[in-house]
């Protein structure tokens, strides 16, 4: 892992050098990639076009739900969001997450909007079994308890993928963890001089995605799960890099 984490390294060193290079344009392009793929992996059907011009243009796509748009526009405004808070370089505290996670729900299901939830809730085709809601508030103390102590000790990408990890894991809301948990990994990652990773949402990803989830979570070993994260990261920059130059 030591080796692949010099090499992220040394990518992002190189995308910094090109940093001046890269136009607005093809910053929002991610952007826009990265709401498409995200909201993919949780059900979304609109297509990258459709998530821009609701995005860019704000139009309505026919045979599209309500709920389908505000998903697009919402999680829009949560990067910009974790954008904000990233040039502050400020520690993230469970305040930022709760607000990253009103975001994501506004205007879709305002009662549960910043909200842990206040019942028991199953993940459909998981073995894993989320905490009982009233142990939400002390597993959320101990995730930022964790954090403070380890986030000038683990390599960033290291330290995303965990803080990805171990929210969804105690998936903390009634809908949106997954969204909230990328959106905090990828916080973390732009804190550090990262762009953001996009985790692609086609069949074959979302199941390695949920299967090296799963097994960090059952089985207790996250390396399968900080490896994909890794491969993400490097994927990503990479992209970058090759559009930029």
């Amino acid at each position: 892992m030591r080796e692949q984490l010099q090499y992220l390294d040394e990518l992002k060193n190189k995308l910094n050098a090109l940093r001046n290079q890269q136009g607005d344009k093809v910053a929002k392009a991610f952007d826009i990639e990265y709401t498409y793929e995200s909201n993919k992996i949780e059900g979304n059907t609109l297509t990258l076009q459709e998530t821009a011009l609701v995005i860019e243009k704000g139009l309505t796509i026919g045979g599209k739900s309500l709920n389908e748009h505000l998903e697009a526009i919402n999680h829009d405004y949560a990067i910009e969001f974790i954008k904000e808070l990233a040039t502050e370089k400020n520690s993230i505290t469970e305040r930022d997450v709760l607000q990253i996670h009103r975001l994501i729900l506004q205007g879709i299901n305002n009662n549960n909007a910043g909200k842990y939830r206040n019942e028991q809730v199953l993940i459909s085709g998981s073995k894993h079994v989320p905490p009982q809601h009233y142990l939400i508030q002390e597993e959320m103390d101990n995730l930022f308890i964790w954090y403070n102590e380890n986030k000038e000790k683990l390599h960033p990408v290291v330290l995303s993928a965990e803080m990805h990890e171990r929210l969804v894991t105690i998936h903390p809301f009634v809908d949106g963890n997954g969204r909230t948990s990328r959106l905090l990994m990828n916080l973390i990652l732009l804190q550090n001089g990262f762009p953001i990773a996009i985790l692609k949402g086609d069949t074959e990803n979302r199941l390695k995605y949920y299967d090296t989830l799963e097994i960090a979570q059952i089985n207790h070993d996250k390396q399968p799960f900080i490896y994909f994260i890794i491969d993400n990261v490097k994927e990503t920059m990479q992209r970058i890099i090759r559009i930029v130059k």
